[in-house]
């Protein structure tokens, strides 16, 4: 009987707090929303018993698409973006390997967010980001549009991956650090490891060996090939290895940042939009964007 009211409180107050959510001006004070989506949250997940991956860690990759320095600088504000997001939410984060151009922005860059939950906050952030604004790596300041890839995987624990047969696998190594020639001395390090069927691939530079780097990129590719099959249905594991599903499709972006002619930055899932440009990109004020989606795919 305690159990069953405890479940009933439980229910009433997540319909509460979804109503509240509701209401045009919930996120006018943006304190107390966050606070009220934090306890949305809570409640949730213990009305669920827990997903599968709700409290593992997040690994997030960033790859730049279409658009040259400036996708890749495009790439570096995403990263900026989610640094900021982790600080408000008090997690840490650990870059496992970061490509660099010549003017601080990213080819791709792999990082773990440390946080208990996070994979389950930022798991939707998954997908083709947009950006447009006036070039400024174009002397004619022209309009630009550019793209980036956000992937979003779980921290598996050790034990929770199947290793990959070593058939199925190719490394390559390269030097570790970023861009520019103070690097030429450096050993080979870094590790690229693909899996052959599917053209899934991960870069490791964060460690100082390459043994360790090798170690850690073929756990992080068994956890992306693991998590891949987790989220196909039975019909499309069949296909994996011969479809190559991981292709990207640029056309397909989930969310739109606008700086010019105008300010906005728009999800297209959920149609949630705001003009506060800079509060996303520059302080990490993600949670609407995050609950919104959230909601639509509970």
């Amino acid at each position: 009987m305690l159990l069953s009211g405890l479940m009933e409180d439980h229910t009433a107050r997540i319909k509460e707090l979804e109503d509240l959510m509701q209401h045009p001006d919930f996120w006018a004070d943006r304190e107390r929303a966050q606070k009220l989506v934090r306890e949305l949250q809570e409640l949730k997940a213990a009305a669920r018993g827990g997903g599968k991956y709700d409290k593992a860690n997040a690994v997030v990759t960033i790859f730049s698409g279409a658009g040259g320095d400036d996708a890749e600088d495009f790439s570096a504000m995403l990263v900026r973006m989610y640094f900021k997001y982790c600080e408000r939410r008090g997690w840490g984060r650990e870059v496992l390997h970061e490509n660099e151009n010549d003017h601080g922005g990213y080819r791709n860059v792999t990082f773990e967010v440390l946080g208990k939950g996070s994979y389950m906050e930022l798991r939707n952030e998954s997908g083709v980001h947009r950006l447009v604004r006036i070039s400024p790596f174009n002397a004619n300041a022209k309009r630009h549009t550019s793209f980036s890839m956000v992937e979003v995987i779980p921290k598996f624990k050790k034990g929770e991956v199947t290793p990959l047969p070593e058939s199925e696998v190719r490394l390559e190594f390269a030097r570790s650090g970023g861009a520019g020639g103070q690097n030429v001395n450096k050993r080979e390090t870094a590790v690229r490891a693909i899996h052959i069927p599917t053209d899934l691939a991960v870069h490791v530079s964060v460690e100082r060996s390459q043994l360790q780097n090798r170690e850690r990129a073929l756990e992080l590719l068994a956890a992306k090939v693991q998590h891949l099959r987790d989220s196909l249905s039975d019909a499309e594991k069949e296909k994996m290895y011969i479809s190559k599903t991981t292709q990207v499709e640029w056309g397909n972006q989930i969310r739109s940042y606008v700086l010019h002619p105008y300010k906005m930055v728009k999800d297209h899932r959920t149609e949630v939009e705001t003009a506060k440009v800079d509060a996303v990109l520059e302080r990490g004020e993600l949670d609407e964007f995050i609950e919104a989606e959230k909601n639509l795919t509970k």
